[in-house]
C-alpha cells in the first residue's frame, strides 16, 4: 500500500476519532498536543489503526509516535511484517 493511500485511511480514523475536519490533517498534526489526546484516546487510536491495517504496533513502538506523518511511516515500514 502506497504511503498516500495509508494517509488517507489515518487521516480519516483521525477525523472520526478525534472529531475532527480531514482537510486539517497534515503530516506534522501532533496526536497528543494539537488534539489534545489523552492516553485512553491515544491507546484507543492506535487499536484502530492496528484494526484497519491488520498490524501490530509494540506498547513501547506506540510511545514513540507522535505526527500523523510518523504513524504513516510506521504503517510503511512495517506492512510487510504480518
Amino acid at each position: 500500500m502506497e504511503k498516500n493511500e495509508i494517509f488517507d485511511k489515518v487521516s480519516a480514523i483521525v477525523a472520526d476519532h478525534f472529531d475532527i475536519d480531514r482537510a486539517k490533517i497534515t503530516d506534522d498534526l501532533n496526536l497528543k498536543t494539537d488534539l489534545d489526546a489523552d492516553s485512553i484516546d491515544f491507546v484507543e487510536f492506535v487499536l484502530e489503526v492496528e484494526d484497519t491495517f491488520g498490524a501490530e504496533i509494540e506498547d513501547s513502538e506506540a510511545e514513540k509516535l507522535n505526527t500523523i506523518g510518523e504513524v504513516v511511516d510506521y504503517i510503511a515500514a512495517h506492512q510487510n511484517d504480518k
